[in-house]
């Protein structure tokens, strides 16, 4: 029995990198000689189970990773956003939308794609050449929601008039009112009622250097910011906790993300954090929140500014 090849994006999954590592693997079941799986590094956000309860799709399993797995990576080449010992695995694809990080290591030379996208769902469509054109409902049903989550219904900065083209291509042939779906999908992900603050602080969350500091970099995007600021006590808490326990984190930046109005609010409780914000965008920090008017992507207006 050949071995199955193991499909996966980073920690603290998404709708894009939980929903392209079941596309992907369907399109080498069905496609290719490769056997193949999906799995996912933690718990579903409340959009991404919305997501795949709507396209009727099973929620892939949690990845256990061995040494010498046969693996594919999509939505992320971040070892800080992968199991420790990634690099003990047989890496053979990587396919991507962010910035080339480094640290990966291969035992033989991996096929890498990594193209300036919103998505990586996009990437994927495109790779699947014809394939792409006749998609089965459940796969074309990601491959939207995933377009439509990461590029926040077109409103991102990040978005490519080549993403939105193939959003629109996919929701005429599914019959599926854009505008309608993607209200849908956000107000799934911003129900954060059973989440602790620890939990929310991880839900969306990347490490990043920085300076000389290893930065988490934490995104809530909501259409209800009201509901997450009236947290704030408890959030900050819940930070100072995390950055006590974690030895390779030191300080987190929250930020949360109003889809409606585009615009950030960041928590700026300390010295260290309110130093950060005032420098990477030139302005004045007083008090312990900030609104940044604009600022929708951690991808490309947060991390490219980020500096001390």
């Amino acid at each position: 029995m050949a071995a199955i090849t193991k499909v996966f994006g980073h920690i603290s999954p998404d709708t894009d990198t939980t929903c392209c590592a079941i596309i992907w693997a369907w399109y080498l079941n069905n496609h290719t000689t490769t056997k193949a799986a999906p799995f996912v590094l933690g718990e579903l956000n409340k959009e991404t189970s919305f997501v795949l309860n709507r396209w009727n799709v099973e929620q892939p399993a949690l990845l256990e990773l061995a040494a010498e797995d046969d693996v594919v990576i999509v939505d992320t080449n971040n070892p800080q956003e992968l199991p420790e010992n990634i690099n003990d695995a047989n890496i053979l694809t990587i396919i991507d939308h962010h910035k080339l990080t480094g640290g990966l290591t291969s035992k033989v030379p991996p096929t890498v794609t990594m193209r300036p996208l919103a998505c990586t769902a996009t990437l994927l469509y495109d790779l699947m050449g014809e394939v792409g054109e006749s998609l089965p409902e459940d796969i074309a049903g990601l491959t939207l929601s995933c377009i439509l989550s990461d590029t926040l219904q077109f409103r991102s900065p990040t978005t490519t008039p080549h993403d939105k083209d193939v959003a629109e291509k996919i929701a005429k042939k599914l019959g599926i009112n854009i505008s309608e779906y993607a209200a849908e999908m956000f107000a799934a992900k911003s129900d954060v009622s059973d989440y602790t603050d620890a939990g929310l602080i991880h839900l969306d969350s990347k490490k990043s250097s920085v300076g000389d500091k290893n930065i988490r970099i934490s995104v809530v995007e909501t259409t209800t910011p009201a509901s997450i600021l009236a947290r704030k006590s408890g959030l900050i808490a819940a930070i100072q906790k995390i950055v006590a326990e974690e030895s390779d984190v030191d300080d987190v930046l929250f930020f949360i993300v109003d889809i409606l109005k585009e615009e950030a609010t960041v928590l700026t409780y300390n010295e260290l954090t309110s130093k950060i914000i005032a420098v990477s965008f030139g302005i004045t920090v007083s008090g312990d929140t900030v609104v940044l008017p604009g600022i929708v992507s951690r991808k490309k207006q947060i991390l490219p500014a980020l500096k001390i």
